[in-house]
Parts: C-alpha cells; structure tokens; sequence
C-alpha cells in the first residue's frame, strides 16, 4: 500500500466524515479508493456519482440507480439506506463542486456528517474535484488532501513497462534524464507521451524531451496559478551589475553539477532578492538567471492566487509551490514582491489571507531542498516585512542603483546594436553621456527605441548621435521624477548594507 493510500485509510478509520481530494488525477484518486474499498474495508459498499443521472458500484462499475435524482436526494436516500446495514458505507462524488452553493445538499452533507462523526453511521463521504469549494457551514466536517506526485521509482517504473510493451529499446544513459523530465507530470500524461514518442519509431534521443517541456507549458497555462515565461535576454544583455552577474554564474556551476555540489558538501542555492529601483535590470536579471542555468523560468503572480472560497487562496499557494517543486530544477520569478505581501498583519478577512499566504511562502523558503532558484524582486525594500530580509531566506539580497557613466555607456552599446549595429561605430556614446547624468537602464532604452523610430519615420538612412541627443533633451529621467523617493531608498539601502550588484 502506498502511502497516499495509507493516509487515506487512516482518515477513513478514525471517523472523518468528509475527505476532499483535490486533484486532476481523477483516475488515480478513484482507483485508489476503489483499492481501499476493496482490500481493507470488509463488506462495504462504494457507489460512485459523477454528475450524471447513474449511481455506480466503484468495484465492479455496474449502474446501481439510474433514477435521474438530483445529488441532495442521492445523498440522504444511499445514507438512510445504509443505517439499516451492518457494513460500511462509501459514497465517492465527482464534480460536486458546482452543488457548493446549493443550500439542500449543503444542509444534508453537514447533517450526514455530523452522523458520521457522532460515531451513528459508518461511513466516508469522498468528494473528487479539481475545484477546492469548501462552504463555511461544513467547513470542520471536511478534511483536504492533496495527491503526491509521482516518486522517481514511479516514473522510472513507468517507463520501462511502456517500452517493453511497445518492444522499443530505452538507452539506460537516457532513462534518468527522462525521469527527471517526467517529473510534476500525471500517469496518463506521462504514458501519452511515451507513446507520442514511440509511434515515430525512432531511437530514442536527448533530443525528444523537448516534447515533455511541451507538455509541462500546458500544464502550467491549464493550472492558471504560475506563468511560464521564454526568457529571451541572457547576461550579456544586462550592462553593468558586475558583481551581481558573478554571483549568478558562481550558482550555475552549482546548479549544473547538483549531484557533485551535494557530494562536496554545497548546499541547495536557495535565490536572490534583488531589490532596487524601477528601470535598473531587476526584471532582466531574473529572465538571464534563468537563460543561464538553462531551465524553466516561471512567472508568481499573487493576484492570480486570491479565491474567493474559504481555503482556496491557500490551496492554490500549496497547488503553486507544489506545481514548481514538480517542475523543478527551475526558477521561481516572484516580480514586486513589496506588492505581493502588502497588507500583511493588518485588520480584516483579505489582510488575514494575504499573512496566511505569506506565513506559506516564507516556511517554504526556509525549508525547500528542491532545485527551484528563486528570484524575487522589489522596488521598495521598506514595505517589505522584517521576517523577508532575515539571513536564511535568500542566499544573497542585492541592492540595484542607477547605472554608473561605465554602465550607461554598456547600456548605449547593448541597445544600438541590438537595433543599429551598422551605426554603432559612427555614434559617440561620451558625448551621449554629457547629458544622461541619473538616466536609468529603461530611460536609456527609451531614448534608443525613440529615436530609431524617429530616424525611420523621417527617412533617414542611419542613426546618428543628433538623433539620440534629441531624444535626450526630450527625456525626463526617473531620476528627476522621483529625486526624493530614491534619495531615501539609496539611504535605506545603505543602512541595511545589501550588497551592490554593481562594482
């Protein structure tokens, strides 16, 4: 018996009444259940209703009732029945979370469970749905239970018996690297992509565990909690921030030998928080760190966490953070992590769940042992809370300032020739430089996409330094916008001795 199995069971036979689980693994859900049912629980009787007008016996999938009754019928109808019998009673529900906010079925699922836990009726009420909707009247009655993914023994398990059942020879050098690419992916997803890939009746290659990061974008876009972002920039894209880009290759060598790493005594890099003002290369960073280590970058946005269920902002943190441990080794972009967290510790329902959900994140960061490198960045370190910032956390809090006259030249550089490398050499940059003192990284940006737009919208066959000096003067840097804001950051950031990510 695994020990999602065991788990189960043991719920069953201490009396909780109602045990929620909530997966898209419906058919791992329902056969583990009907294993149970099954081997363990004597003579009992499982029905199974999914939504239609059948009642089915989970154990031999024949109809019991087809009688077309609305589920608040089904419910106190099986239940009554079953007082007047001596074994146990298992009744399995799928797709009952559209019944939530029905008022009837509400009111017998509290009161069959109140039998239940009253020790009146032996029975469990089983509710499978991918939706967590949990109405407060029943709330203590209901228990919820997260499917494991599959263990590397599982995976590797299944995909050994695929290759021999399609008779195709699965290098043993590649096996491990499959497995690993396997990894956050349901049973039924796995097998179909085997089989996509035995169908080909090719060699099996590195090459075609690019249908599997195929698989796991769907199944990042299908959740809707995460975003997965194709990062296109790399370091050379980020002018200046030395120390910053050093520290990062430093972690790539742990992070493309994690076994050697282990072995020697490293351990797991946990991530950066980089902190600093808008414009400067936070958000590039987090996009080259992820081009660097060469793995999946996702995307954390809090807003799409928030439900308006009892539980369900806390359940989609748990889906999030499970989802990226599945995916890992990856990087988890967490971008204005001062607005994530805002309202923490205040007075009402949503600041009592933005501190849940920050409580989550925080025990996450500090336990974690999976390769999931998080990046966090911040515009304003003083709305963060204390607890954040504290040693253990990240392994490294960076501080990001206005680029320097040697970065700003690197910025200038890396823009025209990504748009005019023809033009490059024609440009004096120093000159530029005269008049761009406190222009941010995107300010400069700025200045280069305006006038290549204006070059080409007057004609003209190049871009010449008067056509930047003109955007210049037509500029007005953050700098100038918001001088005291950031006099005061660079003194809070100063106090706080974060480590500068430029030299």
């Amino acid at each position: 018996m695994t020990a999602f199995e065991n788990r189960i069971l043991h719920y069953m036979e201490a009396g909780f009444p109602i045990l929620y689980l909530n997966t898209f693994e419906e058919g791992k859900a329902r056969e583990t259940i009907r294993s149970i049912s099954a081997e363990n629980l004597g003579h009992c009787t499982a029905l199974e209703w999914d939504g239609t007008d059948r009642i089915c016996d989970i154990c031999t999938g024949k109809i019991k009732y087809d009688a077309g009754m609305p589920l608040d019928v089904i419910l106190d109808n099986q239940l009554s029945a079953s007082e007047n019998e001596s074994g146990y009673q298992l009744l399995l529900f799928k797709n009952i979370d559209t019944f939530m906010d029905d008022p009837a079925v509400i009111a017998r699922l509290k009161k069959w469970a109140e039998r239940i836990n009253s020790g009146l009726l032996r029975a469990t009420i089983f509710i499978l749905s991918p939706i967590l909707r949990i109405p407060k009247e029943i709330e203590k009655y209901i228990t919820v239970i997260e499917m494991d993914y599959l263990t590397d023994a599982e995976i590797l398990d299944i995909i050994q018996r695929l290759a021999k059942e399609h008779e195709i020879h699965f290098p043993d050098r590649l096996i491990k690297d499959y497995a690993n690419a396997f990894k956050g992916l349901s049973e039924f997803e796995i097998q179909n992509i085997l089989k996509l890939i035995f169908s080909k009746n090719e060699d099996i290659t590195r090459s075609q565990i690019g249908c599997i990061f195929e698989q796991k974008q769907q199944m990042i876009k299908k959740a809707g909690i995460l975003e997965m972002v194709t990062p296109k920039e790399s370091l050379e894209d980020i002018g200046g921030l030395e120390n910053l880009k050093d520290w990062l290759q430093q972690k790539e060598k742990v992070l493309s030998d994690m076994e050697g790493a282990k072995d020697f005594g490293v351990d797991m890099p946990k991530g950066v928080l980089i902190a600093g003002l808008s414009g400067c290369g936070k958000s590039i960073s987090a996009k080259a760190a992820a081009k660097l280590f060469n793995i999946p970058l996702l995307r954390l946005d809090m807003g799409r966490l928030l439900g308006k269920y009892i539980g369900e902002s806390e359940s989609n943190m748990r889906k999030a953070i499970e989802l990226t441990e599945a995916i890992s080794p990856c990087v988890l972009w967490v971008d204005e992590l001062e607005k994530a967290f805002a309202g923490i510790g205040g007075e009402g329902s949503g600041a009592e769940v933005t501190t849940r959900l920050f409580g989550s994140f925080l025990t996450w960061l500090q336990e974690k042992d999976t390769p999931v490198f998080v990046v966090a960045t911040a515009n304003d370190i003083m709305n963060l809370p204390p607890e954040l910032l504290r040693k253990g956390r990240f392994d490294e809090i960076f501080y990001v300032g206005l680029p320097k006259r040697a970065e700003q030249k690197t910025i200038f550089e890396i823009h025209i020739k990504k748009r005019r490398p023809n033009d490059l050499s024609d440009i004096q940059i120093d000159k530029l430089l005269e008049h761009t003192k406190g222009f941010s990284g995107a300010d400069i940006e700025g200045v280069v996409r305006e006038s290549v737009e204006k070059a080409f919208a007057d004609r003209k066959s190049k871009l010449t330094t008067d056509c930047l000096l003109e955007a210049i003067k037509n500029t007005h840097p953050l700098s100038e916008i918001m001088k005291d804001t950031i006099d005061k950051m660079q003194k809070e950031y100063e106090i706080r001795k974060f480590k500068n990510a430029s030299r």
